[in-house]
């Protein structure tokens, strides 16, 4: 069988990306030997962070990097997003706040060395672990497989990626000192040839004159690494000790690594908000650094997942999607601003370097803004554009949508009380007669029915259904398509003919002057007035659940079950003087203000 998986894989490898050809003859800027790393043939301690150029505004990028190197960071983890570089087929984007070689750019320029985590597969904690949602148009597609419209599309990636970054790789003279492949596979799966492909892949993609390596969990290891390739290990607080004994046995001799130390955690709606152990982690920082063991330290600075990129878990069989906020207590805070864990962690690493560290930039203050009105609206009805009429319910995606809202809506013929049943919405739906609510179904909660009371005859049934962030991690990922993905009936009967109305909400909606509040799913416009531009978090207490954008670009979701009550505004994304928000709010607002606070509010 295993035989046979390898000639399999290198079928689709020659169907996907051509001949592979040999390998850069430039030896690799780091190696290892004697169970140390070494770097251009000195020995070397990987102190790194992760930091996620995508969750961070551009503008902030360089702050951010200076205070890695300030708190004793030698070397920054990365991952690498294939949904926003690559959001139609074929048509990349590595412009503006997806120019990820800049950003490696000025971490270089910081001092700071650079592991690569390309994926194209990343969890993260973001859609779709990183996967653009177009692959799920095909009704077939099976992610992380070796299927050729996969692994096709995948190494077709990989090839473009290589063209901005391979120019960056420490073979080359770039801060690029190990690449990684694959993430966490052996918590997925254990195809060795599949693994083999993604190796391949990136060597054909030019990453291959740097140390490639793979990552998982201690138990782990065994299904999500490669006998060529030297792999890393992934854990949590307190267990560092058993983690390394594992590594250790699995990979004797080689350099021992955590390629993810969770120094913190994300936050999931409807849940707590996350608050970990600094004390334990500066200790168990301290002693991983004492033994010689390197590091990465997930999350350095967890930042913000702007727009509609976050992800969701599936735990125990239930959906849980996550916040906006990936704050993720981390080192530096959400704004970018050291925590009391950012010096106690300084404190250990300046332990167990050599030379004074650098001091720890400044920052600026927060500020507030005063409250203020949102005196425009519009209701969803009025700002529909042309529907496609379908006779039978679609998935998102089949539409050329990715994300945000999808509206199906039909004129059956009901009888005065009816069983109606979406079958796999996915995740958030709200269900109209006549533009009255008259139920709400949450994938969280396992709904999917309800029992709906109307007049007989025709009335119009609208099923507005919110993309709340897809899975990504385990197999679930595989089929997680967004709208509704199977059949809708009315006691048990398919409901066939549906006009659909696509919202991905790509840019801010421009709400009209309006004579009242609009009762039901609206958007709202309002101004504001700033002195001197600096961060800030608007308060979203007193409104349910949607989205916002701030002189156009998209904060992301708010939602009143928390523990997120408020959204990261960049200083840098401000004005001085007037500037514009627009909130798309799925019910009626308690009231239409909002304000700006300098801190961040969980519930």
């Amino acid at each position: 069988m295993m035989r046979f998986a390898t000639i399999s894989g290198q079928l689709v490898l020659a169907l996907a990306i051509g001949a592979v050809p040999p390998l850069q003859s430039q030896q690799p800027a780091l190696a290892a030997d004697s169970g140390r790393f070494l770097l251009d043939g000195k020995p070397y301690q990987i102190i790194s962070g992760e930091m996620h150029y995508a969750r961070i505004p551009r503008a902030d990028w360089r702050d951010r990097l200076r205070k890695a190197r300030a708190m004793g960071l030698n070397t920054i983890s990365t991952y690498v997003f294939w949904n926003l570089h690559e959001p139609r087929p074929g048509h990349y984007d590595f412009r503006g706040q997806n120019d990820v070689a800049e950003y490696l750019r000025i971490a270089q320029q910081e001092g700071l060395r650079i592991i690569l985590r390309p994926g194209p597969y990343v969890c993260a904690e973001w859609d779709l672990g990183g996967y653009p949602a177009w692959l799920l148009a095909d009704s077939t597609m099976m992610l992380r497989s070796l299927q050729p419209q996969f692994t096709i599309a995948a190494a077709r990636w990989l090839d473009r990626l290589g063209k901005e970054l391979t120019p960056l790789l420490s073979s080359h003279g770039g801060p690029i000192i190990a690449v990684q492949v694959e993430n966490e596979y052996g918590s997925f799966d254990h195809d060795r040839a599949y693994m083999a492909w993604q190796r391949d892949a990136l060597r054909h993609a030019g990453f291959g004159s740097v140390r490639l390596h793979t990552a998982d969990g201690d138990y782990q290891l065994r299904d999500g690494t490669l006998p060529d390739l030297p792999a890393v290990v992934n854990f949590g607080t307190g267990e560092a000790d058993s983690a390394f004994a594992r590594l250790a046995r699995f990979r004797p001799g080689e350099p021992l690594m955590s390629g993810e130390y969770w120094a913190g955690w994300f936050d999931q709606w409807g849940g707590e908000h996350a608050h970990t152990d600094a004390t334990r982690q500066a200790g168990e920082l301290d002693w991983m650094l004492g033994r010689g063991y390197s590091v990465n330290l997930y999350m350095f600075h967890g930042g913000t997942t702007f727009g509609f990129m976050n992800g969701a878990n599936i735990d125990g069989g239930k959906y849980h999607p996550q916040t906006t906020s990936y704050d993720y207590d981390a080192a530096l805070d959400e704004s970018g601003r050291p925590t009391p864990k950012y010096f106690a962690f300084r404190d250990v690493i300046a332990r167990h370097t050599q030379g004074a560290l650098l001091p720890v930039p400044p920052s600026d203050s927060t500020i507030t803004l005063d409250p203020f009105r949102l005196t425009q609206s519009t209701a969803l009805w009025s700002a529909l554009g042309a529907p496609v009429h379908v006779k039978q319910l679609r998935a998102m995606e089949t539409f050329g949508q990715s994300y945000g809202y999808i509206l199906y809506r039909t004129v059956p013929q009901w009888t005065s009380h009816a069983m109606l049943a979406i079958h796999g919405v996915r995740d958030f739906a709200q269900v109209y007669i006549d533009g009255n609510l008259v139920a709400t179904l949450d994938r969280r909660l396992g709904q999917d029915s309800s029992m709906i009371a109307v007049p007989a005859g025709a009335a119009q049934l609208d099923i507005l259904v919110e993309n709340g962030g897809r899975v990504n991690f385990t197999k679930a990922l595989q089929g997680e398509r967004k709208g509704i993905t199977g059949p809708v009936t009315m006691d048990g009967m398919p409901i066939p003919g549906w006009d659909v109305f696509a919202l991905p909400m790509t840019n801010a909606p421009a709400p009209r002057p309006a004579r009242t509040t609009p009762n039901g799913p609206a958007f709202y416009r309002g101004e504001f007035t700033v002195a001197k531009p600096g961060d800030t978090f608007l308060d979203t207490r007193g409104w349910g659940k949607g989205a916002v954008w701030v002189n156009g670009h998209a904060l992301g979701r708010f939602w009143d079950i928390g523990p997120q009550e408020t959204l990261y505004i960049p200083g840098v994304w401000l004005r001085r003087g007037r500037n514009t928000v627009v909130v798309f709010d799925l019910g009626a607002p308690d009231r239409t203000t909002m304000q700006g606070v300098m801190h961040p509010v969980w519930k």
